[in-house]
């Protein structure tokens, strides 16, 4: 893409749309963030709220959008996205991934801006198949306690391909695989952010189950770099960004006791209903279509992230 672009990040407050404020930031772009809050924290802009080149609009994308001037891209990251929170915010959840959408969506349609959508490997539900390729419809289970979460993105994203093919819209989807990296909170239920904080205060550090089901961790950098690409590309079909080093959570869990030189224990605590066994994506789309891949191995972002944790923590 040429020339500065005017720039919408919904969410933009959160975890992953601080980091996308950021990097659009440090390419040139004016950035404009939406957030209500209710998961993202003002905290997370302090290293850019007063660039010239940002501002931030306190709103709830579930309302109607309005956005004066021009906008050449929206990124839309506005989600409860950690189990702890969807499974505290049902409604919400389901209404940002329906209602926001369509908010969003709509504005995009009226300012003939490009419109990515951040969508989740969770549209995968509990996988039969693995590695997991975009091609590849899904094992959701709509009436559980993870529908709300799995059955909202997976509207949002029939409704990002419905506005492309009826409008004609620029979209773009992403399925965004475990990410991890600073601005996470330690309250956030996930396995990284949590283990890291547990091992940090000397707490037992909680694994559900065995601890045998794998997941496959993307240090958030790389990840924000994939999206770039995708924003750029003219790519409609949906896209995973992952890292696929596949690690089962009991093995994660060790890893980290051990960066922190931490002498807490493991405890195991009831494995939730419906939690996926695996979890690792297929990168072939991403890798030969947006030539990505990610870069920072599991120790380096580990290890950056405990710096982070140890900064908040004391």
């Amino acid at each position: 893409m040429m020339g500065a672009m005017r720039v919408l990040v919904t969410g933009g407050a959160g975890f992953l749309g601080s980091h996308l404020c950021e990097a659009l930031l440090a390419r040139g772009e004016e950035v404009l963030a939406l957030d209500n809050l209710l998961t993202g924290s003002e905290r997370n802009l302090a290293a850019f709220r007063q660039h010239p080149r940002f501002r931030f609009v306190l709103h709830d994308v579930t309302h109607h959008i309005d956005v004066s001037g021009a906008l050449d891209a929206i990124l839309h990251f506005a989600s409860p996205a950690s189990p702890a929170d969807y499974l505290q915010y049902k409604i919400h959840t389901l209404k940002v991934g329906s209602l926001g959408t369509h908010n969003a969506l709509g504005l995009a349609k009226e300012k003939k801006a490009r419109f990515l959508l951040a969508s989740t490997s969770e549209v995968y539900g509990d996988p039969l198949v693995s590695p997991q390729t975009e091609d590849y419809w899904g094992n959701v289970n709509p009436v559980g306690p993870r529908g709300v979460y799995d059955e909202a993105k997976r509207f949002a994203e029939a409704m990002t391909m419905a506005y492309h093919r009826t409008h004609g819209l620029s979209t773009r989807i992403v399925r965004i695989f475990n990410t991890y990296g600073p601005r996470m909170r330690p309250n956030d239920g996930r396995a990284i952010c949590t283990f890291i904080a547990q091992a940090l205060r000397g707490e037992p550090l909680t694994v559900f189950g065995e601890g045998g089901q794998t997941r496959s961790f993307c240090y958030v950098s790389d990840l924000v770099d994939g999206i770039l690409r995708l924003l750029d590309s003219e790519l409609h079909d949906p896209v995973n960004l992952g890292n696929p080093e596949e690690i089962s959570i009991r093995r994660l869990a060790e890893e980290i006791l051990e960066l922190t030189q931490s002498r807490s224990s493991i405890v195991s605590r009831p494995l939730p209903q419906d939690d996926p066994k695996q979890r690792r994506p297929d990168l072939t789309r991403a890798r030969t279509l947006l030539g990505w891949q990610p870069r920072i191995s599991r120790r380096e972002g580990l290890d950056l992230t405990a710096r982070y944790f140890r900064s908040l923590l004391g």
